[in-house]
């Protein structure tokens, strides 16, 4: 039995407990995640049964690479009777079926709910983002691998790093390392409207500018169009650049930041960058199953506003964003969340990246970032690049 079908029985055991007859798996990446392929269609997952891929195209692809029965999505007017033959509910009894309405456009939802007439739909998107918290051995190797190649790639550009350089410039030499090395190009984020690309390198000023991005930095980007990461700004001696940095291997993400800087900081920055590091470490202490997510939070907010940083933490002013960290695995932005109502309590084989950062307008941003496996007993580390301020 393959990865992919054990994650079906899984979710077809939560089924059988809520009542629903099935559910039907709209989002790429989500149906990836239950059959090990992506082509164009809609996987269905009855509570008992066969799943029963449904491709529109490339069926050929789908069935090679697919753990469920594949047919050709073929006419919407048969979609009822198909799913109804998959389910083990009498043929007069009325179908519940769950879907992702986190990520499904209304246009889609309009057009299923009329191929199913009398069809009760439930929301399933937060109980297929739970199952995706706790990553299997294999998912972790594909992180742990993402994670060897931005340290490689970082390695081999920090060397070329020099005064007067582009944002735009670095940026694109990290990229060039991070495909050599296997990096797919993607970064993948569930929330709507969101776009990530390789990653957040800005320095000094620019670093600092906010945008619509749910994150402490933004970064000019090259245009309005795409307002967001490095932009022309110049590397000027004793700002901080800010290398948040991720990549993809296998279809699974690694999150990671450094700051480096041209010579020093100066000693107001160097400090922020130092408390940063505090708040790591304190939240390292703390990761062990059974912590609650929130707490780690609030540990980190108590712990900055001793330091006197409040005002500049994970952003500034009304950007500033409410959280230290976010579980990572096939998109950015996975549970658990570091932040204020999230309850879920760490268990083993969650990642989570953890990223104390603080922002200072017209000057920079510094912090870092790092992603972490729990354990059994704590955690492990899964970024290796070197740590503290990088010195180029």
């Amino acid at each position: 039995m393959t990865i992919f079908q054990l994650r079906q029985q899984w979710l077809q055991g939560e089924m059988i407990k809520r009542g629903w007859s099935g559910f039907l798996v709209t989002h790429h990446v989500d149906i990836y995640y239950y059959c090990g392929s992506m082509q164009t269609g809609y996987l269905f997952i009855p509570a008992e049964g066969e799943a029963l891929y449904l491709v529109r195209r490339s069926l050929i692809r789908a069935e090679e690479e697919a753990s469920a029965d594949v047919e050709a999505l073929g006419s919407w007017k048969t979609l009822a009777e198909r799913l109804r033959a998959r389910c083990a509910a009498a043929a007069d009894a009325p179908l519940w079926i769950a879907t992702e309405l986190d990520v499904l456009p209304v246009q889609l939802f309009g057009k299923l709910q009329a191929a199913l007439p009398g069809a009760a739909w439930e929301d399933g998107s937060l109980l297929v983002r739970e199952q995706r918290m706790i990553k299997s051995p294999d998912e972790v190797a594909a992180i742990r691998e993402a994670a060897r190649v931005v340290d490689a790639a970082l390695e081999a550009v920090i060397p070329h790093i020099r005064e007067g350089m582009a944002e735009f410039e670095l940026m694109a030499l990290i990229e060039h390392q991070l495909r050599l090395r296997g990096h797919q190009g993607l970064m993948r984020m569930r929330a709507y409207n969101s776009e990530l690309i390789t990653g957040m390198v800005a320095t000094g000023a620019a670093a600092a500018v906010p945008t619509y991005f749910d994150g402490p930095a933004g970064g000019t980007g090259l245009h309005p169009s795409s307002p967001q990461s490095s932009g022309r700004a110049l590397l000027v001696r004793g700002e901080p650049i800010l290398v948040d940095i991720g990549c993809m291997v296998d279809g699974y993400l690694i999150d990671q930041t450094r700051t480096l800087v041209i010579g020093d900081l100066d000693p107001e920055l160097q400090h922020a960058y130092d408390v940063a590091e505090q708040v790591l470490r304190a939240t390292e202490a703390k990761l062990q199953p059974g912590m609650i997510a929130e707490h780690l939070y609030l540990l980190a907010l108590d712990q900055v506003q001793e330091a006197g940083l409040s005002a500049h933490f994970m952003g500034y002013g009304a950007d500033q964003v409410k959280f230290l960290g976010h579980g990572i695995g096939l998109e950015i932005d996975e549970l658990p969340v570091l932040a204020k109502g999230f309850k879920y309590p760490l268990a083993p084989d969650m990642v989570i990246a953890i990223e104390p950062k603080f922002t200072f307008p017209g000057r920079g941003v510094v912090g870092v970032e790092d992603t972490y496996l729990i354990t059994d007993s704590g955690w492990e580390k899964l970024t290796i690049s070197r740590e503290g301020l990088i010195r180029v």
